[in-house]
């Protein structure tokens, strides 16, 4: 009797073991192989990847190590020089909207290097829904020199005050050529 138990109290052990480590080889394979697999060829960089050959205003220099932060959603809580509201403020009282009639979304992708200047910017046109459009090219350009403005922007640093270069993006909803909304 006591064999059987025995037995059966060694066999449930090590059946719970092998499920355990089945389990945890099952987890470390999930996170570092994936889903699914990667295709380097096709997509050599990661999403969001800035190109300096190919963005514009592209003579801006990263510092350090090149190391960029916040690479898929920028870093708005830190970017703004004083906040959100003092970016706004700045870029409705020197936009002419006057000038313009043109409707849809004005998107930059852009970099901000240790030193606080803007550069490396990429620019998505889109109408109002959400359809690649073409707007007006000296609406754009105005909004691109107000946006890429040093003024209007942090050096990144932490507590342990090393300096970083970061990625932002800015958001024009425009209606009649007026502003409307800035996001983020």
């Amino acid at each position: 009797m006591k064999k059987k138990k025995i037995f059966k109290i060694t066999g449930i052990s090590i059946v719970s073991l092998l499920l355990l480590i089945f389990l945890a080889l099952s987890i470390i394979y999930y996170t570092k192989v994936g889903k699914y697999s990667e295709d380097l060829k096709k997509y050599p960089k990661y999403i969001g990847f800035i190109d300096e050959k190919t963005s514009l205003l592209n003579d801006m220099k990263l510092c350090g190590e090149k190391k960029i932060l916040g690479k898929h959603h920028g870093l708005p809580k830190y970017a703004f020089y004083k906040n959100k509201g003092y970016f706004r403020k700045n870029i409705l009282s020197k936009y002419n909207s006057k000038k313009f009639s043109d409707s849809g979304y004005l998107n930059f992708r852009f970099l901000i290097n240790c030193e606080g200047k803007a550069g490396w910017f990429k620019i998505t046109k889109m109408n109002l829904d959400l359809e690649e459009t073409n707007l007006n090219d000296e609406m754009v350009n105005e909004l691109l020199e107000l946006t890429s403005n040093s003024e209007n922007w942090n050096e990144l640093s932490f507590e342990n005050e090393k300096k970083y270069n970061y990625h932002m993006y800015i958001l024009y909803r425009i209606e009649n050529g007026k502003i409307v909304e800035i996001l983020p």
